[in-house]
């Protein structure tokens, strides 16, 4: 086995990050994801590894400590490129029961795949079966610039919805106690709970951002947003909620009509700091991105992808999250399904929820190539659907953080 020095260790950092901007900048000709990119260089890096017998040993808290911060950054930066009004209240309410149904009824065909093929309890498979039935917005919110603004703002709505309300009925389902009156309650209750603190912690926040006079701002707000994401979660409240409330609030602020705010925190203000976090939530969700999806390609099994058992199930799984979809959006929505019918990834959300999932719901019959496979093939089909969706090649650019910029290239 071969260790690597530091310098070595810093050069391959930097090589994958001009990697990704390449990659981001290839994405606008070829229509696939780069996050697609960066999970099939992982993959490559693997094989490459394995060819030489070099052996890395990726502890899984890195990889989940990188899932829950690039999960942060993504919900923040969806909130901040959100504008809430009167007129959107039909594509909010869309999105929202969209992200619910479609939930619901992927986790009740993925949960009897699961029962059929592996034998394990039914609560077994549930726990199991909400992770993979969660549409993962990691992938969807960098990937939707060539869609229309009407496309994007249901996508980047539903997406976030799906993670919240995944998390949430995880949450439930590997408490001590589910399905009784009492943890009914708790559940309602926490509910409660948070969308109070998501006012309340947001104007904290907001607080925090406007009156310091340190130049040093947005690490300060990370790891307050990182803070409040892991203290909720030690207390099972959807903290992401609070996340995507701060960055609403931000970008919505003129819609604010209280005196007493508008004269602490006039909008002058207020649009400043909203220029300042664009602008760094996009760098910041850009380099978490690349690595976080490199180094979980890397740590993929390839041949465990193409054992039998893997194909069949993880095949089943992919076919009902695309059939609900399609259903869905043909039947009670009545709308045009291309791309929209493509985008059922799963990725970072699902990653982060599987290292959750307590040792007394484990499952020894599931093999992991099955949570691959889905991952991969999920989003190679969404990066089908991109790539037949019709619009000129020079309006097709991926990443937010170009968009501004006509010299790219």
């Amino acid at each position: 086995m071969y260790g690597l020095h530091i310098e070595e260790i810093l050069i391959l950092a930097c090589c994958l990050v001009v990697l990704s901007y390449v990659f981001s900048i290839l994405a606008r000709y070829i229509r696939v994801p780069s996050v697609l990119l960066l999970l099939f260089a992982g993959l490559g890096l693997r094989l490459l590894a394995d060819s030489y017998d070099f052996q890395v040993y990726l502890p899984p808290p890195l990889i989940e400590g990188l899932g829950v911060v690039g999960l942060i950054m993504i919900v923040l930066e969806a909130g901040l490129d959100l504008e809430l009004s009167k007129k959107k209240i039909p594509l909010i309410r869309n999105s929202l029961i969209s992200a619910l149904v479609i939930f619901i009824i992927s986790t009740g065909l993925v949960t009897g795949i699961l029962q059929y093929f592996l034998e394990q309890p039914l609560e077994k498979c549930l726990v199991y079966a909400i992770p993979l039935s969660i549409m993962s917005s990691t992938i969807v919110i960098p990937s939707i610039h060539p869609l229309t603004e009407q496309k994007k703002e249901f996508l980047i709505y539903e997406a976030s919805f799906s993670d919240i309300l995944g998390i949430v009925v995880f949450n439930y389902f590997t408490a001590k106690e589910v399905l009784t009156w009492r943890s009914f309650g708790v559940f309602g209750g926490n509910l409660v709970v948070s969308v109070i603190l998501s006012l309340v912690l947001s104007f904290l926040l907001l607080l925090i951002l406007a009156k310091t006079r340190l130049n040093i701002k947005f690490i300060l707000i990370l790891a307050l947003l990182i803070l409040i994401y892991s203290g909720g979660k030690m207390l099972h409240l959807p903290s992401l909620l609070i996340i995507l409330v701060f960055g609403l609030m931000i970008n919505n602020w003129e819609k604010i009509r209280l005196a007493v705010l508008q004269k602490y925190f006039p909008h002058e203000q207020v649009d400043s700091l909203r220029h300042l976090m664009h602008t760094i939530t996009a760098e910041s969700s850009f380099l978490i991105r690349t690595f976080f999806f490199v180094l979980f390609g890397f740590s993929i099994q390839v041949s465990s992808i193409f054992e039998q058992e893997v194909m069949v199930v993880g095949g089943c799984i992919v076919l009902a999250l695309f059939l609900v979809r399609l259903l869905y959006l043909r039947f009670f929505l009545h709308t045009y399904l291309f791309p929209e019918a493509f985008f059922i990834p799963r990725g970072l959300i699902t990653i982060v929820l599987f290292y959750k999932i307590p040792a007394s719901l484990g499952m020894i019959s599931f093999n992991d190539g099955i949570l691959f496979f889905v991952i991969l093939t999920t989003s190679i089909i969404m990066a089908l659907g991109m790539i037949f969706y019709k619009k000129r090649p020079e309006q097709i650019i991926e990443e937010g953080q170009f968009s501004e910029r006509k010299d790219i290239l």
